[in-house]
């Protein structure tokens, strides 16, 4: 299957970025219409007092390059998703995988809230339009869109939206939500 647009179809850059084990691979992975590009390794006894577990104790695998997917939200419009990894080690990446994006969602684990103050920096500083998807992790205590904006304190006119990364209609729905944002956002420049 060729997964370059047609001529009539618009392609643009998503970045999908957040904490290390905030759900960005699984994200990418649920709605990619395509089998997702992944750059996963295992994590081995190197990783201990580098990469920081507490609250994803499970977790097995990290991305150490990007995720790559791919999704047509409606006739004419395909989102290239490119998910960054979370730890600060790959950061020099990240304007690589920047270079040409429209938009980002930022996907927060509440568990783990300060680990995505740094993706929020970075698209602060780019001018970037982004949202945030808090991803409904199991067990994790539920807050409001408000008490997230205030923990984070984003601007009022970023959107909080709750996402459960496992699923394709909610992930759809997250990059609708972007999508939006990025044409509010283009409209008042």
């Amino acid at each position: 299957m060729d997964s370059r647009p047609s001529e009539a179809e618009l392609a643009v850059k998503i970045l999908v970025a957040g904490g290390f084990g905030a759900g960005k691979t699984t994200m990418v992975a649920s709605v990619s219409e395509m089998r997702p590009l992944r750059t996963e390794e295992q994590l081995t006894e190197r990783s201990i007092g580098v990469d920081d577990l507490d609250g994803v104790e499970r977790k097995t695998t990290t991305t150490v390059a990007m995720d790559f997917g791919r999704i047509t939200l409606r006739t004419g419009l395909v989102l290239y998703l490119f998910g960054t990894p979370g730890q600060d080690r790959f950061w020099f990446m990240w304007d690589e995988l920047a270079e040409g994006a429209l938009g980002a969602v930022v996907l927060v684990d509440t568990r783990r809230l300060a680990d995505c103050f740094a993706s929020i920096d970075y698209f602060e500083r780019r001018g970037l339009p982004f949202i945030i998807a808090v991803n409904t992790f199991d067990g994790a205590k539920p807050y409001t869109a408000d008490d997230i904006r205030i923990a984070l304190d984003l601007d009022p006119e970023i959107p909080v939206v709750s996402c459960d990364a496992r699923s394709r209609e909610s992930t759809r729905q997250t990059l609708i939500s972007l999508m939006g944002h990025v044409m509010t956002a283009m409209a008042r420049r």
